[in-house]
């Protein structure tokens, strides 16, 4: 069991993608929704934390990427046709050194 989660609310198109990839049974009900839950540790919610500013998590430990991030982890898991996707989706998702300047980067200007 994880730590904390992604909720990826599935409107009828994303829905449809879950089908056709096989992955209905990976859909359960969150809040009235239909939704899929990505499991994540405890590392992974601190760098997404860091990677999307403003990003909460709820009383279940739970968030909801902003738009660009979700569809990025919406492709991960139907190429993989899996949840379990946080090991690779989190390289793809957490840039280190998004809004750094060109000095921050240990290069020393030489």
């Amino acid at each position: 069991m994880s730590d904390f989660y992604i909720n990826m609310f599935l409107d009828d198109e994303k829905l449809k993608k879950f089908e056709a990839a096989g992955l209905t049974d990976l859909v359960q009900e969150i809040d009235g929704k239909k939704a899929a839950q990505v499991g994540m540790t405890k590392k992974d919610q601190k760098k997404l934390i860091k990677g999307f500013e403003g990003l909460t998590f709820d009383a279940n430990n739970a968030c909801v990427l902003p738009e660009e991030g979700e569809k990025t982890l919406m492709n991960i898991i139907l190429d993989m046709q899996s949840l379990d996707v946080m090991k690779f989706a989190i390289t793809k998702l957490y840039n280190p050194l998004a809004g750094r300047g060109i000095s921050g980067r240990g290069m020393s200007g030489r």
